[in-house]
């Protein structure tokens, strides 16, 4: 069995998304870690809900603080993972999960990162899914409505960001062609040109901080390729804020490197469906499709042969 760990970006937060980790010391140090950072109490802020956990810099070190407080309390239960592929935001949380950022450091990069975005793109903006549709067909419209491809998932599923304005009418358009479209909940158009002034602060901060050279690799979203040293991780970390993620390469790394069973972090199971769909073969499950993290291990356990 070779493992294969999924850090999922943002947009499925919701208020029982820490619940699983009650009581486990080694997740709850990690969340403890982010409290002294935010001056806020994770649990408290999820069990609320609403849009405050929505909001860019409340879901970015939201995010990498769960999947991180997750994988610490799994991660003496299970194999030492092959590599690990992170989406958006999860790709910052991948790297603390390799041990090359510690707790603090993570959820101080993730807010400051968010912060970064919003000073480059203060303008209303969003993300579209759209399914049922190449990207080659779909490029032409994006130009016509001056919007872009911000994350390729698959070779007809992909994701859109622009400024909200262009996405109404660029929506009305796909939609006439058949196409299947959802609009996510990511307040801002992350991974394209509009964020390019976040990218040089961001390479800046990633620079001066504590970042080392992941000892497990991690797929880099810009182009799906592994990452093994810091100078690389700096450039692709800081890179991928402005341009397209190509969600898919890394799909098909994930295969390349032998992974044979692939986890998903939580808090949702997106990843894990996208990696069904193009492998069915493979055992690709979700924690947030168990009732606990004892469960988890013990359905990677029976993965071996």
């Amino acid at each position: 069995m070779t493992l294969g760990i999924l850090c999922p970006g943002q947009g499925a937060q919701h208020p029982d998304m820490l619940s699983m980790l009650g009581g486990e010391p080694a997740a709850e140090a990690v969340l403890a870690a982010a409290q002294a950072v935010l001056g806020r109490d994770l649990q408290q802020l999820v069990s609320q809900g609403g849009d405050e956990i929505h909001r860019n810099v409340v879901a970015q070190p939201l995010l990498c603080a769960s999947q991180l407080a997750t994988w610490s309390a799994l991660r003496d239960r299970l194999p030492t993972p092959r590599v690990f592929a992170g989406y958006s935001v999860g790709e910052l949380a991948a790297y603390a999960c390799t041990g090359a950022l510690n707790a603090r450091e993570v959820v101080d990069l993730a807010r400051r990162r968010a912060e970064a975005m919003d000073r480059a793109c203060s303008e209303p903006t969003g993300l579209l899914a759209v399914r049922g549709i190449t990207r080659e067909r779909l490029t032409p419209l994006c130009r016509r409505h001056r919007v872009e491809i911000a994350i390729v998932n698959d070779v007809d599923r992909l994701v859109v960001g622009g400024r909200s304005a262009d996405l109404i009418g660029f929506q009305q358009e796909v939609s006439g062609l058949g196409a299947g479209i959802t609009p996510m909940m990511v307040s801002i158009a992350s991974h394209t040109s509009l964020l390019n002034d976040a990218v040089p602060e961001f390479a800046a901060l990633l620079g001066g901080s504590g970042l080392q050279a992941p000892v497990v690799p991690v797929l880099a979203g810009v182009d799906g390729g592994p990452v093994f040293t810091r100078q690389r991780a700096v450039d692709t970390l800081s890179r991928q804020i402005a341009r397209t993620v190509q969600w898919a390469a890394c799909i098909g790394s994930l295969r390349e490197m032998g992974c044979t069973v692939l986890l998903e972090l939580g808090p949702c199971n997106g990843l894990s469906r996208m990696v069904r769909d193009r492998y069915p073969d493979l055992a690709v499950r979700s924690v947030a499709e168990f009732r606990s993290l004892q469960g988890v291990a013990e359905w990677v356990a029976r993965q071996s042969p």
